[in-house]
C-alpha cells in the first residue's frame, strides 16, 4: 500500500503527526485510524462475497482484480491456449538485431572493397541518397490513369 513512500517521507510524516497531534493522543489516533482501515476493508470483502453470491456459481472465479484493463489484458496474454508464450520466447530482439547489424557491416564492406556500383548483386544501398531524375526523365503522361 504505502510501497512507493521512502524513508526521509515516513519521518517527515511521524514528525508531522507527533506536532499535529501531540505525543499524548497520537497513540488514540493511530489505533483509530487502524481500526477504521480494518472496518473498510471488512465492508470491501463483504460487498465482494455479496457480488459474488448475486452472481452465481458461474462467477464463482470471478476475480474483482481483472476488470483493471491491465491486469485483463497481462491475463490475456499468458493465456496458454493462444500460444504467444512460444512466438515470444521464441523471438529473440537482441539476437535479431546483431544478425541485422552484422549484415549491414558486412554488405558496407563488400561496397567499399568493390570497384563498381553493380557488384552488389542487384541489393540497394540505403546509406546512400537517391539520385534525382533529370526534368527530362518525366514519367510518360496516362490519360486514362487521371
Amino acid at each position: 500500500m504505502f510501497n512507493d513512500i521512502g524513508p526521509l517521507e515516513l519521518v517527515t510524516l511521524i514528525v508531522l503527526a507527533v506536532l499535529v497531534f501531540g505525543p499524548d493522543k497520537l497513540p488514540k489516533v493511530i489505533q483509530d485510524v487502524t481500526r477504521t482501515i480494518r472496518k473498510i476493508r471488512e465492508f470491501s470483502e463483504s460487498a465482494k462475497n455479496d457480488i459474488r453470491e448475486e452472481l452465481g456459481p458461474e462467477f464463482k472465479d470471478f476475480e474483482f482484480e481483472d476488470l483493471n484493463p491491465k491486469t485483463f489484458i497481462r491475463k490475456q496474454l499468458d493465456n496458454e491456449d493462444l500460444g504467444l508464450k512460444e512466438i515470444r520466447n521464441g523471438f529473440d530482439l537482441k539476437k535479431e538485431m546483431a544478425e541485422v547489424t552484422d549484415a549491414l557491416h558486412s554488405r558496407d564492406s563488400d561496397t567499399s572493397s568493390s570497384s563498381s556500383s553493380d557488384s552488389s548483386g542487384g541489393r540497394i544501398d540505403m546509406t546512400k541518397k537517391p539520385e534525382i531524375p533529370d526534368r527530362d526523365d518525366r514519367p510518360p503522361f496516362d490519360m486514362d490513369a487521371t
